[in-house]
């Protein structure tokens, strides 16, 4: 899958179901610009799971900060999975 699908799909979740209205630029820092906190989180790893057929592990997502680093996260765990 391209990382701009996955841009695509994480995005439109991220503003049709979190409401979020920050800008969703890569530098966004997940907690402070966006405001994902725990709950949100849960949302997203079952969309995740549901979208890409995997399950995020907590400690994969250390140092994850921005939407960027995220987006990487979900590209390298996608396509190094086929």
């Amino acid at each position: 899958m391209e990382r701009e699908k996955i841009i695509e799909i994480i995005n439109h979740f991220l503003v049709e179901e979190l409401e979020i209205e920050a800008p969703l630029t890569e530098d966004a820092l997940l907690k402070d610009d966006l405001g994902i906190d725990s709950l949100d989180f849960v949302d997203i790893v079952v969309v995740v799971d549901r979208e890409f057929g995997f399950k995020i592990k907590q400690e994969e997502m250390m140092g994850i900060d921005t939407l960027g680093k995220f987006y990487n996260y979900l590209d390298s765990k996608v396509n190094n999975a086929q």
